[in-house]
């Protein structure tokens, strides 16, 4: 099992769970006035709010709903304090945090609020990501459990948690995410899907091949489906079929970025070369899923890979570099940037990142043998 699995992983491990949406939407924008029931804030009851303050509320809204979190945290900044609906300006301040990785300031908007009166599902959600991200498993878990005490049948709450598992490469609690899910909406194409992906990643694959195939069954066709189907047989091993499967969807116009980079990725191991036209066709495919999704590591990284091979160094450190900002702890990363460098004659940075690398790999051993057979559960 080793020798398969864990070989192929070691290429799709960044791939994300969310595919239908973003781990960086995880939560709803919050409108200014959003809640007429919410009562206002004892600023909102003694300070007159300017027109220029509510603008800026406003403005970071409309940013935040475009995904350009860093610059709409200087709006919400200048209208922090000052206008009516505070929920409004502090949740999407802390929204746009997470989005831009500064956990450590979202948790502290959040956990304000939270102890403020207003717990609500959004805010316990965004508060589990942002604190298992910043590599607190436990706490994130237990703000993930009262969220969905708060709202059960919200399928997106556990795929974006598990998502912010998967992003920091907690498996073993990205399952746990998945399994409470699934205890709520036994039903879900989406979960089902997640938990083969979970499996497989901590090398279960005979468990994950049966997830892998509800998908088809609860949502026949759809994009979730086709996604489980080529991730199937890619962990497997199939390349064949997991060419085949991509492409049709390709065809029929259904294969999301992540299909799309699934594709080049199994064109590029099954020994496409510059010469052939399923090099091209990996190429196509990869832009395809970059351009979609700038945001998306594994893409980046089988970009970087493509261009490695065809002798085009100084663009492939580009996607590289772009991945491991994207991505940090992702090993695959560093397998790349050093192949990069030592093909440039940078040899420092070649055996710099050939250190990183080692620190990932002790770093995961030891997680792995701390928790025996990967079934160590948050209680």
């Amino acid at each position: 099992m080793e020798g398969r699995t864990l070989r192929w992983c070691f290429y799709v491990s960044t791939i994300q769970l969310a595919c239908i949406g973003a781990a960086l939407n995880s939560c709803p924008i919050v409108a200014a006035n959003q809640s007429q029931d919410r009562a206002p804030t004892a600023q909102s009851k003694t300070q007159t709010k300017t027109s220029t303050e509510e603008a800026e509320l406003q403005k970071g809204i409309d940013l935040t709903r475009q995904g350009l979190f860093v610059d709409a945290i200087p709006h919400f900044l200048v209208a922090k304090g000052h206008v009516d609906d505070e929920y409004a300006a502090e949740f999407n301040l802390a929204l746009c945090y997470v989005g831009t990785k500064q956990h450590s300031d979202a948790i502290r908007i959040l956990t304000k609020l939270r102890d403020s009166g207003h717990a609500d599902a959004n805010v316990e959600s965004l508060l589990s990501q942002a604190l298992i991200a910043k590599g607190q498993p436990r706490e994130g878990w237990e703000a993930l459990k009262r969220a969905a005490v708060l709202t059960p049948k919200a399928e997106k709450l556990y795929a974006f948690v598990g998502d912010a598992c998967a992003d920091r490469h907690d498996y073993t609690l990205g399952l746990q995410v998945v399994d409470l899910g699934l205890q709520n909406l036994p039903n879900s194409a989406r979960l089902h899907y997640e938990r083969g992906y979970f499996l497989s990643l901590l090398d279960r694959f005979d468990e994950a091949k049966d997830e892998f195939d509800l998908p088809q069954k609860l949502a026949p066709q759809s994009e979730v489906a086709i996604l489980a189907e080529t991730q199937k047989y890619y962990f497997e091993g199939n390349l064949p079929d997991t060419i085949r499967v991509a492409r049709a969807a390709v065809r029929e116009g259904r294969a999301n970025y992540l299909v799309l980079a699934v594709l080049g990725e199994a064109l590029l191991r099954s020994g496409a070369v510059p010469s052939q036209p399923e090099f091209a066709e990996a190429e196509a495919a990869l832009r395809k899923s970059v351009g979609a999704k700038p945001g998306y590591p594994t893409s980046q990284v089988a970009m970087g890979h493509l261009l490695l091979l065809n002798n085009r160094q100084d663009e492939a450190l580009e996607h590289l570099e772009k991945a491991r900002e994207l991505d940090p702890r992702n090993p695959a990363v560093y397998v790349q940037l050093r192949a990069a460098y030592r093909k440039r004659g940078e040899s420092q940075k070649a055996e710099e990142m050939l250190g990183v690398l080692a620190r990932l790999n002790a770093e995961e051993a030891a997680r792995i043998n701390a928790a025996p057979g990967d079934r160590r559960a948050i209680p």
